[in-house]
C-alpha cells in the first residue's frame, strides 16, 4: 500500500471492534440515488434515535446506468438525500458533497466537502468515544479522509457494507469494485472496521411489494415515498423479492445480536477481486449472518410509529 499507517495496539483495536454498548454518534456515507436500498437505510437511521445520533450525511460517487459518471452519481445522491430529509422534516441534519472521482492510486486522496468534514469531526472526537463512520457505497470519501489525516484511525470505527462473504467465489461487488484503491486502503490501514458482506450475509434482507404495501406504505409521506420507490424498481412483481442491502449496517448498530460476527485477520483484495487471507494481519470484525425477520420487524415498527404527513 502507499502510506505507512501506524497500527493501533491490539487491545485497543479489539475493544473498538466490540459492539457499542450505548448510543453512538454516526455519519452516513451513501450513494443514495444508486438503488432503492439506500433510501431505506437513511430513513431507518433517522428513525433510530435511541441508538444512533446521525450527525451528517455524505454523498458518495457511483457510476452505473443511472449516472453518466461518478461525479453525476454523487450529485444525484446529494439531491436524493436532500429530498429524503425534507420528506422527514429533518433538514437540520447537514449534508456534504463527496468525491467526483475514484481514487487514482492507493496514496492519492481526493479532497471533497465530505472527506474534509469527516476529518474535522473525527479529530474532534475522543479516542475513547469514537465516531462511527458508516459506508453503504463506494468507500472513496472515507478512504480519502484517512489518507488526508491518518490520525483519524484512532478516533473512528468504520462500518461498511462491501464485498461478498469470504467463502464466496469472488468479491466483485458494486461497492467494493467501483474503487479498488479506496477499498484496499480501508482494508489495509488498520482502522477499526466492521465489515458486512453482501452475498451470503446482507443478501438475507429480502422483502416484497406486498410486504412494503402492507407495512411501509401506511406510514405517511415517507411510507408512500418508499412504497413508490420499491414499486417502480420493477415492472412485474410476480414471485419477486428484492434485497434491501443497506439496512444491514443500521441493523448492526441497532442490535448487534441480529448480525452475528467474529474477529478475523483483515482479508486482502486481489487485482481480480478475490479474497485472500494472511493470519498476521490486523483484526477486523466480519458479519456471518443476519436475522432478516428481526431487522424488518424493527424497521416496519419504527415506520408505523413515525408517520410523517
Amino acid at each position: 500500500m502507499g502510506l505507512d499507517f501506524g497500527a493501533l495496539p491490539v487491545d485497543e483495536l479489539v475493544r473498538k471492534l466490540e459492539a457499542p454498548g450505548s448510543r453512538v454518534r454516526m455519519v452516513l456515507d451513501t450513494d443514495t440515488f444508486n438503488e432503492i436500498d439506500d433510501q431505506f437505510a437513511v430513513i431507518y437511521a433517522l428513525l433510530s434515535p435511541e441508538k444512533i445520533e446521525l450527525q451528517a450525511l455524505y454523498a458518495a460517487p457511483f457510476h452505473n446506468e443511472l449516472s453518466t459518471g461518478p461525479d453525476d452519481g454523487m450529485e444525484k445522491s446529494y439531491k436524493e438525500i436532500i429530498r429524503i430529509l425534507k420528506l422527514m422534516n429533518r433538514e437540520d441534519v447537514p449534508v456534504y458533497r463527496g468525491s467526483e472521482a475514484y481514487l487514482p492510486t492507493d496514496s492519492s486522496p481526493i479532497r471533497s466537502e465530505a472527506a474534509l468534514n469527516l476529518v474535522e469531526r473525527a479529530m474532534a472526537s475522543d479516542k475513547n468515544d469514537p465516531l462511527y463512520v458508516v459506508g453503504i457505497g463506494a468507500i472513496t470519501n472515507i478512504a480519502s479522509a484517512i489518507l488526508l489525516e491518518p490520525r483519524i484511525i484512532e478516533r473512528i470505527v468504520v462500518v461498511w457494507l462491501g464485498g461478498h462473504a469470504l467463502d464466496w467465489p469472488d468479491t466483485r461487488e458494486f461497492n467494493l469494485e467501483q474503487d479498488l484503491h479506496a477499498s484496499r486502503t480501508v482494508m489495509n490501514c488498520g482502522v477499526p472496521l466492521v465489515l458486512i458482506p453482501c452475498m451470503g450475509v446482507a443478501s438475507n434482507l429480502r422483502t416484497t411489494l406486498s410486504e412494503v404495501r402492507d407495512y411501509v406504505k401506511p406510514s405517511g409521506a415517507i411510507g408512500e415515498y418508499l412504497y413508490e420507490t420499491y414499486k417502480n424498481c420493477k415492472d412485474d412483481h410476480f414471485a419477486y423479492s428484492r434485497v434491501i442491502w443497506d439496512i444491514s449496517v443500521i441493523a448492526w448498530l441497532n442490535q448487534p445480536k441480529w448480525v452475528p460476527s467474529r474477529l478475523i485477520p483483515s482479508p486482502i483484495i486481489s487485482e481480480d477481486f478475490r479474497w485472500s487471507t494472511d493470519s498476521t494481519r490486523h483484526l477486523i470484525r466480519c458479519a456471518s449472518y443476519i436475522d432478516r425477520d428481526a431487522v424488518f420487524q424493527d424497521m416496519f415498527s419504527k415506520l408505523a410509529l413515525s408517520k410523517v404527513e
